[in-house]
C-alpha cells in the first residue's frame, strides 16, 4: 500500500522520476518493516508461552528437542535461535527474567515497537 502512495518522487539532481527504496518508503512512512513486526509478535508470544504453567502443551512443544538429521549445508535457522537474537536485540542481557513480569515485558516491547530497535546492527 505504501508503494503505490510513495513509490515515485522526483529527483531533482538527475532531473527525472525515480523509485524510492523500501527503506526510504518505510522510513517517510514511520511504519516498522514487516520482519520488525513479525519479529515482536514472536517474542509477545515467547512471553505468553514463558509465563505459561510447566505442564502446557504449548510450552513442551517450545521446548522439544526432535531428534532428526539435518539436510547437509548452512543449518536453517531455528525458532529458538531467532527469538534469542531478538530478545538480546531488544532486552540486552537479562531479558529473558523480565518475561515473568508482564507489565515490564509489555512496557519492553512497546519502548522496541516505537524506537524499531530490532534489526538494527548492534556496536
Amino acid at each position: 500500500m505504501y508503494i503505490r502512495i510513495l513509490c515515485l518522487v522526483n529527483d531533482n539532481e538527475k532531473e527525472n522520476w525515480r523509485i524510492l527504496t523500501n527503506k526510504e518508503i518505510y522510513a517517510k512512512a514511520n511504519k516498522p518493516t514487516i520482519i520488525e513486526t513479525i519479529s515482536l509478535n514472536r517474542l509477545c508470544w515467547f512471553g505468553h508461552i514463558k509465563r505459561m504453567e510447566e505442564n502446557g502443551i504449548p510450552k513442551n512443544v517450545l521446548y522439544m528437542n526432535l531428534e532428526a538429521t539435518r539436510l547437509r549445508g548452512r543449518p536453517r535457522n531455528r525458532w529458538q535461535d531467532e527469538e534469542r537474537e531478538d530478545g538480546r536485540l531488544v532486552g540486552g542481557k537479562g531479558w529473558t527474567e523480565r518475561v515473568y513480569n508482564r507489565e515490564e515485558w509489555n512496557k519492553l516491547l512497546k519502548t522496541a515497537r516505537n524506537h524499531c530497535i530490532l534489526h538494527m546492527p548492534m556496536e
